[in-house]
């Protein structure tokens, strides 16, 4: 998929400005170091009732610079408040995830893992219908799902879905790319040892690489594939 023969289209649906990046900033930047065309959608955001729209402005100005480090220039924000995400009509909250579909046509999917995180769980729903092999989705060929520090593993084991990563993307030479896009995020990285720290991000790209021979990695779980 990311061997650089043949361009490919590829969409990367976040819940909230810094989940693409913390699952799949390498990715992205090796997908667009390979001419690939990358899409980065996010679906909500830190807005009234529970944030100010200063802070809202704030991350949105945090993502830019950080798509600018990864090589995104087309993006779009939906602009539906955090933790509210369950107040729109699934149809509603369907159509606008698959109106981007529509629009992108994309041939590869990356979303949020269903975690801990009530919108991660309500988006990956929602992307499961937008991405069904009918219609524009029957020129989808990968749909997989990213994991998000800190909320992917912060669900309760056995009792809730764990994360098992079966697909691990080799980001030994973006990850250095990776966490200059990271910080960007200013309002969102935490200090060590907190689990969206830089220290943190490092310490697990070192375990899934090591975990498929290479120096650094991001690992995905695979949903639905086709070639």
């Amino acid at each position: 998929m990311f061997d650089g023969t043949g361009q490919k289209r590829i969409l990367v649906i976040a819940p909230h400005p810094d989940d693409e990046t913390l699952g799949a900033g390498g990715t992205i930047a090796k997908g667009t170091s390979l001419g690939h065309e990358v899409t980065v959608l996010i679906v909500s955001g830190h807005l009234p009732p529970l944030y100010s729209r200063d802070v809202y402005e704030t991350t949105v100005r945090e993502a830019r610079k950080a798509f600018g480090i990864l090589g995104v220039t087309d993006y779009s924000f939906l602009e539906i408040p955090a933790t509210f995400i369950g107040n729109e009509p699934i149809h509603v909250l369907n159509e606008k995830i698959a109106g981007v579909v529509r629009r992108v046509k994309p041939q590869i999917v990356l979303c949020s893992y269903p975690d801990r995180h009530i919108d991660h769980r309500l988006i990956f729903d929602s992307v499961m219908v937008a991405t069904r092999p009918v219609g524009e989705g029957t020129g989808i060929e990968l749909v997989a799902a990213y994991e998000t520090l800190s909320e992917t593993h912060w669900n309760a084991p056995h009792i809730e879905p764990n994360f098992v990563p079966n697909w691990v993307v080799d980001i030994s030479e973006q990850m250095q790319k990776k966490i200059q896009a990271l910080k960007c995020y200013d309002s969102q990285v935490t200090d060590f040892p907190g689990s969206r720290s830089i220290e943190a991000v490092e310490a697990l790209g070192k375990f899934r690489g090591t975990q498929a021979g290479f120096a650094f990695g991001e690992a995905f779980h695979v949903v639905r594939m086709r070639s």
